[in-house]
């Protein structure tokens, strides 16, 4: 039994110590040493990493039957392992690159095509599903999709405000969609959702006051005697006028209700450098071990910034930086924070030149010394 224990848990210290007692007692009731030798390296073997036939056998067929539907009907089941990962975003975003290299386009949530998890359109790219914007719950997405489905799609933002359920699509599910996009292409800019038309009230507010005393009217129009649809008469809210949010803005905006940036990215225009020019990506930088002593240059933008002093007084700085690989945290001390704390502010995009190399105080651990922004 304490055998079976260190096979099972790779334990090759306790595996070595059993061999002799094995070698021996085996030679003791007489078997050939060879054949003894030949049996204690088919456990070491197995002891490394084995599986059991019909475990080894499962494995293989599940591979097969993955393999098969990714290469025959790969939007289908992108959008099924993207769906299955709905609350893990840094999956997601790989998943997502795993779309990139295969051709298939990931669009943003859409009240007139998404459902609760990722789909595939008409076109075979995958849409972002509803539920996974934050603070749209289920209810919501049940509301939208059912009354989609029962009288077709939405026209415009007045048409999708004048039947959907307010009771279930409530206000925090309304701008949590305008902002990531849900509402794209449907007659308003996201940022004309957030003006402010009257004290205290933004457009968006107006919408749903519009849209409540609608859905109520016409509910008393169809209960009446002499009612219809056609008794429903309230004037439409007029829109907005709206000072244009940046890229970024819009962006950023985006990636707080997402997790990720869908629409663009705030590195697009500079794709040629970072996958050209620059030597090294961001993920890259976990694996320091493999970047000593090499001159790195990278790419990215800086999406936070934390800012204090050491107990001697001195200023530091620790900064989260992203490229399309990932992100990272950099530490700059003393004078290279003095040097460089211009250069680190939110939305700042860098290009980085640094070495990897041992610390100063503690040569046994590895740092990116930064050298030129």
């Amino acid at each position: 039994d304490a055998l079976r224990k260190a096979m099972g848990k790779k334990l090759r210290d306790k595996l070595d110590v059993m061999k002799p007692k094995f070698i021996a007692g085996g030679k003791k009731n007489g078997h050939d040493p060879k054949v003894l030798e030949k049996i204690w390296g088919d456990w070491e073997k197995f002891a490394s990493y084995a599986f059991n036939k019909s475990h080894a056998t499962c494995y293989s067929w599940l591979a097969y039957q993955t393999a098969y539907l990714k290469a025959n009907y790969p939007s289908e089941y992108m959008a099924a392992v993207m769906s299955r990962n709905i609350s893990n975003i840094s999956e997601i975003t790989k998943l997502m690159d795993e779309c990139k290299v295969m051709g298939i386009k990931v669009l943003g949530p859409n009240v007139n095509e998404s459902n609760l998890k990722f789909t595939v359109n008409k076109e075979g790219n995958i849409r972002f599903g509803i539920g996974a914007v934050k603070g749209v719950g289920e209810g919501a997405v049940k509301a939208i999709v059912d009354e989609r489905t029962k009288n077709g799609l939405f026209t415009d933002v007045f048409d999708f405000i004048e039947r959907v359920n307010l009771n279930a699509c409530n206000k925090k599910n309304m701008e949590n969609l305008a902002l990531s996009g849900g509402f794209d292409g449907m007659g308003l800019k996201r940022e004309q959702y957030f003006v402010e038309v009257a004290p205290n009230e933004v457009y968006l507010e107006q919408l749903l006051r519009y849209g409540s005393k609608f859905q109520a009217d016409k509910d008393m129009a169809m209960n009446s005697l002499f009612g219809g649809d056609n008794a429903v008469e309230i004037a439409r809210p007029e829109k907005p006028d709206a000072i244009s949010w940046s890229d970024l803005e819009l962006l950023n905006k985006e990636r707080e209700l997402v997790g990720i940036y869908l629409s663009a990215h705030p590195l697009d225009d500079y794709y040629v450098i970072l996958q050209h020019v620059c030597n090294t990506k961001v993920k890259e930088l976990e694996d320091k071990e493999a970047l000593t002593g090499r001159d790195i240059t990278m790419g990215g933008m800086v999406t936070s910034v934390r800012r204090g002093m050491t107990r001697t007084n001195n200023p530091y700085g620790i900064v989260k930086f992203e490229d399309y690989s990932g992100s990272t945290e950099l530490a700059l001390f003393g004078k290279d924070w003095i040097a460089f704390q211009a250069y680190m502010n939110d939305g700042m995009l860098l290009y980085i030149k640094a070495r990897c190399q041992p610390k100063q105080w503690r040569p046994d651990e590895l740092e990116i010394k930064i050298t030129g922004i």
